[in-house]
């Protein structure tokens, strides 16, 4: 078996001898039993040992993916020996579609659904892994807007309540894995090790600057920390917000790794549920550093704020696997000096529109 090195797409092209099948109307249909002939790959993704066998009308295609974040799967056909391929197949079930992490994977394609004939012995299938780069976060769109920013019913620093404007930017679905680090730095300072799609902590503020500098050069875009505002703005759910207590709840529960439930260690990212904009773990897991200096609030408005131009500390927000409720809300404010490294701190990161 060879291999063949692609940029982005995750590849295995599967031979069939013929068999004979009729379909609805009667018509000859000229099926596949597969013989595993080509495989590609890429650092991100890797499908391998593919295999195939009729069942009834359909074709069970199963196949082995290696994957460090979950990708989208798509099921393609060829007729003509892999010159020209199909579309994504569309009456598939099974581990198909967005999200497929990695293991042992079976696609069932109900042929006579999509196809009234497939003839000839030139017949090939692919299985194919799209994904990002292994290193690069999914983000999330955050539509511009203006919100009430803090809480008169917090801690003091958390007033006074003031209004500020943002312009749209999109943020980290989830927060920055190890493998995520691992694959740009080259390293793991994590304490909870074993778990590759856990947020990665016992970083620094400072450590993140030389995380972000690294990202930046491999993929030609401006990653960056988000301000203590788009932070805020982003875990209160943007202009979909309904003004809950926790990001994406008023219980903790269901959104929240914190000392309640986390016996005491880090979760995988996106096991609890999202917030209103499909972002995870913005309440609890880890603490979240912020790009911002610390300083108490202003009551002026303010469009875009980047924070005080001095001070001793660097913002962290949302709380974390072992503090308590209150310190999870998405009005709760903390600090921490940006060459501290602790087991409770990690981050996630912001794109402004106009990065590549």
């Amino acid at each position: 078996m060879r291999q063949l090195n692609k940029n982005i797409n995750s590849e295995i092209h599967q031979r069939l001898s013929p068999l004979l099948w009729r379909g609805a109307r009667g018509e000859a249909l000229t099926l596949l039993t597969l013989l595993s002939f080509l495989a590609a790959h890429t650092s991100a993704q890797t499908v391998r040992v593919v295999t195939a066998e009729q069942q009834g009308q359909q074709v069970v295609v199963s196949y082995e993916l290696q994957t460090d974040a979950p990708c989208e799967v798509t099921l393609h056909v060829s007729l003509d020996q892999g010159k020209t391929w199909s579309d994504a197949l569309a009456q598939c079930s099974g581990s198909v579609g967005k999200n497929i992490s990695s293991g042992q994977h079976s696609i069932t394609w109900n042929v006579l659904a999509e196809r009234t004939e497939l003839w000839g012995d030139g017949i090939r299938f692919r299985v194919k892994a799209n994904g990002k780069k292994s290193f690069e976060p999914e983000m999330v769109f955050v539509e511009g807007g203006t919100f009430m920013m803090g809480s008169n019913s917090g801690d003091a620093d958390e007033k006074p309540v003031h209004e500020v404007t943002l312009s749209s930017f999109s943020i980290g679905k989830y927060e920055v894995t190890q493998a995520q680090w691992q694959a740009v730095m080259g390293d793991n300072p994590s304490y909870f090790k074993g778990c590759e799609n856990c947020p990665v902590e016992m970083v620094s503020w400072n450590d993140i600057q030389g995380y972000i500098q690294k990202l930046n050069a491999q993929t030609g875009k401006q990653y960056r920390l988000p301000t203590e505002a788009e932070w805020e703005y982003a875990a209160r759910g943007g202009n979909k917000s309904r003004n809950l207590t926790y990001s994406g709840s008023d219980p903790i529960n269901p959104v929240s790794w914190y000392s309640g439930n986390s016996k005491d260690k880090t979760h995988p990212v996106g096991s609890k549920q999202s917030n209103e904009l499909g972002i995870y773990d913005m309440s609890g897991n880890v603490w979240e550093w912020c790009n911002d200096l610390y300083d108490d609030y202003s009551a002026d408005r303010e469009t875009n704020p980047k924070g005080p131009t001095s001070g001793m500390y660097r913002l962290i927000r949302g709380g974390c696997w072992n503090y308590a409720a209150s310190y999870c809300r998405s009005a709760d404010r903390s600090r921490g000096m940006p060459g501290i490294k602790k087991f409770e701190n990690g981050f996630r990161l912001v794109l402004s529109p106009s990065s590549p």
